[in-house]
C-alpha cells in the first residue's frame, strides 16, 4: 500500500475528519505482523538521514499534531529510533512566552525551522494559533481565520528554500484518548503525565474536531502536505509514519557530495 496516497489529504478536494477511521490498519493484523516492516522503515529512514545530512543542502520539517495522548512523544520516540542524533532536532512548543508574545506568531516557528541537512521535528507547532486559540477565545475570529493563509505563504516560502515540510495529523478516537489517560492514571511510572488539564480539554472535543478540520482542509497543500494518521493502534501509526517520511526522503533524490580531492591519488603514510 501506497501510505503517502492513502492518508494525504489532497488540496482542494475537501476534508471531514468523521470520514476517517482511527481505527484503521490497512490490512494489517497484528502489531507483529507489521514489526518486520516497521524495522526496514527505520533501517531506510536512518541511510536516507545519513545521505540528507551528508549532502547539506535541504532539510525535512516533519509537523505532529494531535488530542492530548494523542501519541506525538511515543512517535517520536518508536519512529525516529536509529536516527543519528546530530541530524536531527525536536522542537516542543508550548504556551507562549513573554518575549514570543511580543512577535508575531510565526516567529518562534521560523527560528526553529531545521537547517540544511536536517531533519526537524515539531511536537505541536503553528498551528496551535488556528486550534487552541481558537476553541478558547484566546484571539477573536477575524484574527485566527487569517492565520491559515499566512501558515500557507510561509510553508511555501520555507519549501522554495529547500526545506520539505510534511504533517501528521495523529488521528485518535475520544474513546481511546480516554483509555490512555486511566492508562496513566493506573500505572505509577505514567503518573508524571497525568494533568488534570488536559482531562478538561476533552469538554472540548468537538470543537477541536472541527478546528482540526477547518485547519488541515485550508493548509493541505502540494507543496507541505497534511496526512491523517489512523492512530488508535500505536503500532499502526509508527508502522505508517515511518514509511511516509522514509518514501519523502527517497523523492528527495538525495546525493552524497563529490570528494573535494582526487581519492585515488591519496596515500596514507605508514
Amino acid at each position: 500500500m501506497d501510505f503517502r496516497k492513502e492518508y494525504r489529504v489532497e488540496p482542494g478536494k475537501g476534508f471531514k475528519i468523521e470520514r476517517a477511521d482511527p481505527g484503521d490498519t490497512a490490512g494489517y493484523k497484528s502489531k507483529e505482523e507489521a514489526r518486520e516492516k516497521l524495522a526496514e522503515n527505520r533501517a531506510k529512514l536512518a541511510e536516507l538521514q545519513h545521505k540528507l545530512f551528508a549532502e547539506g543542502k535541504q532539510a525535512l520539517l516533519v509537523v505532529l499534531q494531535a488530542m492530548d495522548a494523542g501519541g506525538k512523544d511515543g512517535t517520536i520516540r518508536h519512529v525516529m529510533r536509529g536516527v543519528n542524533p546530530q541530524g536531527c532536532r525536536v522542537t516542543s512548543f508550548r504556551a507562549p512566552s513573554d518575549e514570543e508574545l511580543a512577535h508575531d506568531f510565526l516567529w518562534r516557528i521560523h527560528k526553529a525551522v531545521p537547517a540544511k541537512g536536517m531533519i526537524g521535528i515539531f511536537n505541536r507547532s503553528h498551528y496551535e494559533d488556528v486550534l487552541v486559540v481558537r476553541v478558547h477565545d484566546i484571539v477573536p475570529k477575524k484574527v485566527w481565520s487569517r492565520r491559515y493563509d499566512m501558515i500557507n505563504d510561509f510553508e511555501k516560502m520555507l519549501g522554495r528554500n529547500g526545506v520539505t515540510i510534511i504533517k501528521f495529523y495523529l488521528h485518535i478516537s475520544k474513546q481511546e484518548q480516554k483509555a490512555r489517560f486511566q492508562d496513566r492514571i493506573e500505572k505509577p511510572e505514567k503518573h508524571w503525565k497525568v494533568n488534570p488539564k488536559d482531562f478538561d480539554e476533552r469538554k472540548h472535543w468537538d470543537d477541536y474536531m472541527q478546528a482540526f478540520e477547518d485547519a488541515i482542509e485550508k493548509c493541505s497543500t502540494r507543496y507541505a502536505p497534511w496526512y491523517v494518521i489512523p492512530s488508535d493502534k500505536k503500532w499502526f501509526r509508527n508502522l505508517a509514519i515511518s514509511r511516509i517520511i522514509a518514501d519523502t526522503l527517497e523523492d528527495m533524490d538525495l546525493r552524497f557530495p563529490e570528494p573535494s580531492c582526487d581519492v585515488t591519488e591519496l596515500v596514507i603514510p605508514d
